[in-house]
């Protein structure tokens, strides 16, 4: 039981060399991630029967039903990586997750390979910002060491009001333009730092896998708009 409780120690009571093994750990685990997502990614899209139904998902109310789906797998993959102190049901929740990620990607990424004129090229432009938007924003809590969890409110009273601006948006045919995305990278770099924040302060040294699934969703996020921003300009 005392071997227990040391394994849970919050990382931030621990060692410097204790530390950075978890933090390896951690980005580990999220570039394996990323190298999955990419060989999920590849695999839905050589489906046409998985391409027409994801493409035709994004039309109407649809969308929010495919967002809905989508939200849920989210929650349900967190909780379970975060509650469970099995690492096969941690990994299975990261492997859930990843897929989910993997699919409602699917039209877009789709759209921007096919049908822009420069698809490959902007997907690796996206890619190269979003990749060095991260590491910026993950070395500022590294160096300050700020506690960032005060972020968590605005991030929350945020992402309520994008999901409600995209219910609107879809609900009465609006597009939320360039400004949207522009808004939700913000988001997006507000959460980099809740989550890396979170790495630092708030976990034991056995959540590597859970703190490894936040700081994935935040990248995807991330690269979801950046895209997004990429595209509108092509």
């Amino acid at each position: 039981m005392e071997h227990q409780i040391q394994e849970r120690v919050l990382l931030n009571e621990l060692s410097e060399v204790d530390r950075v093994a978890f933090y390896k750990k951690t980005y580990s685990h999220v570039a394996g991630g990323v190298l999955v997502f990419i060989l999920f990614e590849y695999l839905l899209l050589q489906s046409e029967t998985i391409v027409d139904f994801a493409l035709s998902m994004t039309e109407g109310y649809r969308w929010l039903i495919m967002l809905g789906g989508f939200m849920f797998a989210t929650n349900y993959a967190e909780r379970m990586a975060l509650n469970s102190p099995n690492k096969g049901t941690q990994y299975l929740a990261y492997g859930l997750y990843i897929l989910a990620e993997a699919f409602i990607f699917v039209p877009l990424i789709y759209i921007a390979a096919f049908y822009m004129e420069s698809g490959p090229e902007i997907l690796n432009q996206a890619a190269i910002v979003t990749l060095a938007l991260f590491t910026g924003l993950s070395a500022v809590v590294f160096l300050t060491k700020k506690d960032f969890s005060f972020l968590k409110t605005g991030l929350t009273i945020g992402f309520f009001i994008a999901i409600g601006l995209i219910i609107a948006g879809t609900l009465f045919g609006f597009n939320l333009g360039l400004w949207f995305s522009v808004a939700m990278c913000l988001l997006a770099g507000g959460s980099i730092l809740y989550q890396t924040s979170n790495l630092i302060n708030k976990y034991t040294t056995e959540d590597y896998i859970p703190a490894a699934l936040g700081l994935f969703a935040s990248l995807m996020l991330l690269f979801w708009y950046i895209l997004s921003i990429f595209m509108s300009r092509d």
